[in-house]
């Protein structure tokens, strides 16, 4: 039984006076702005990997606990029908940096793609705005050929990188090296590296450490709270973690891939040994972001910064768990992978004291393409042109919200492409070019176990007449109806 937004929030001491709120497009917010004296807002983004909508309290998970990040939702908005730009990685990310969606971006696999030289980013956008910009954790956006450029964070706008820059290298959190402004930083990690790889050139990254010393969450969350404590002006820090995904090469090994230091709170319950792992991942998680708040108020500028939290796509089912054992995709259907809401409706919360209200919920429809404008919005930088998104920022402030006509989706693994729309309260869902739309009314089926396409064939003729228009790059991105070959 997953708890309501109100006792969730008297569960955790909030008062009938924080809780009351007002309702603009779906969203309880303050009548708050953001500041017109000219001083510019910080702005932390920090994303989970493979984090599923139902695995934080605040989004009903019973077993895992995440007190910070309740606080935080307490303390600020979820945002309950946020989606990922994708169902996998590289594409997601792709979208939250260049506001484009799936169907006008250039990478929408995980694949070998990359972003264009000549793209407007959000880094891009926030530095010509006068911000300080950094990047901390997993790059992961194709493969960028190291140390520098093309296409590594430092050629999207980032002023500082360290982490990975390939997302396959980013499976092992014991890495013998990660990436610091362009130059390999030794780790003393001794790290297997077998024979199965992605592609030549590549055997280096991926593997499994057989001495583990330096895990590579950690010095993730030092590094963010060292450069936050360094800033004198306005900053943009996106730390995108790689908790909770798996390590995929441990199997190789006869381990199980959740690895982490230890099982903390855990270590005695009666669950498999994955699965103490993906929880004390999340834990860990919760209690970094934890620090990343308490680090703003000692600093003195938590009300001038706006933290945002979410997730790249829905729960994996790999390293040795399944989804089910947490109910990681709540009320939702599907997983990474699938373009279903568990597959891309990522848990996510905004804080900004004084700006966002306190134990809000926002139900206006957004995406990982509206990042883009509405950190532009915030910052005073000029509006960006020719992408897909629009910005949020009024709903994360209590203003009036412009709507989405739809959002779309393609995702071309598994021998069929397949597409998706949101569209108010309708979901549309392509599984195959050839195939007819499956449709589902979000409102009163949120499971998607009804598809009622043949009771309303004008919804489902308009869905099909959206995914047709909304995509571009056919040559680089063929629709594959089951036996055409992946993209090169």
């Amino acid at each position: 039984m997953r708890l309501s937004r109100r006792a969730f929030l008297k569960d955790i001491g909030l008062t009938a006076a924080a809780i009351s709120t007002l309702s603009i497009d779906g969203c309880r917010a303050t009548a708050g702005r953001a500041d017109k004296g000219g001083q510019k807002p910080n702005i932390i983004y920090i994303l989970a990997d493979d984090l599923g909508y139902g695995d934080l309290g605040c989004f009903g998970q019973k077993k895992i606990k995440t007190p910070n990040l309740d606080r935080m939702a307490a303390e600020g908005l979820r945002l309950t029908q946020h989606y990922a730009g994708s169902t996998v990685c590289a594409p997601s990310r792709c979208c939250l940096m260049t506001g484009k969606h799936t169907g006008h971006c250039t990478v929408r696999g995980n694949v070998d793609f990359l972003i264009e030289p000549d793209e407007l980013t959000v880094a891009k956008a926030l530095k010509q705005a006068g911000y300080s910009t950094a990047c901390i954790g997993k790059w992961g956006i194709g493969h960028p050929t190291p140390p520098v450029g093309p296409q590594s964070p430092h050629d999207n706008g980032f002023d500082h990188f360290f982490g990975y820059l390939s997302m396959w290298h980013a499976h092992n959190y014991y890495p013998d090296f990660l990436w610091k402004d362009g130059r390999k930083v030794p780790l003393r990690n001794v790290v297997r590296h077998p024979k199965k790889h992605y592609k030549p050139g590549q055997e280096s990254l991926v593997g499994l450490a057989s001495e583990k010393v330096e895990y590579s969450h950690d010095l993730f969350s030092q590094a963010a709270l060292e450069y936050i404590e360094q800033q004198d002006g306005p900053f943009f820090l996106y730390i995108p973690y790689t908790i909770p995904h798996a390590n995929n090469e441990a199997s190789l090994y006869n381990e199980h891939g959740m690895e982490v230091p230890d099982y903390g709170i855990y270590a005695d319950e009666d669950w498999p040994e994955p699965e103490k792992g993906k929880a004390a991942m999340i834990s860990r998680l919760d209690g970094d972001v934890g620090r990343i708040l308490a680090k703003l108020k000692q600093l003195g500028i938590d009300d001038n910064t706006l933290v945002i939290f979410s997730s790249d796509n829905g729960p994996h089912k790999e390293g040795g768990i399944s989804p089910d054992f947490f109910d990681s995709n709540g009320p939702l259907r599907g997983t990474k992978r699938a373009l279903y809401e568990g597959g891309i409706r990522v848990p996510t919360i905004a804080r900004w004291p004084g700006k966002v209200t306190a134990g809000g919920d926002c139900e206006h429809i957004s995406a990982f393409w509206d990042v883009l404008p509405t950190f532009a919005e915030l910052a005073g930088a000029p509006e960006p042109q020719g992408i897909d998104g629009i910005s949020f920022a009024p709903a994360l402030l209590g203003r009036p919200q412009r709507k989405h006509e739809y959002l779309y989706w393609e995702f071309h693994e598994g021998g069929s492409s397949k597409q998706a729309i949101r569209m108010g309260d309708f979901k549309a869902v392509r599984l195959a070019p050839s195939r007819p739309v499956e449709l589902y009314n979000l409102t009163t089926d949120i499971g998607e176990d009804n598809n009622i396409a043949a009771k309303h064939p004008d919804i489902a003729a308009k869905a099909t007449e959206i995914i047709e228009k909304s995509r571009n790059g056919a040559d680089i991105w063929p629709l594959k109806d089951g036996t055409q070959k992946k993209p090169a």
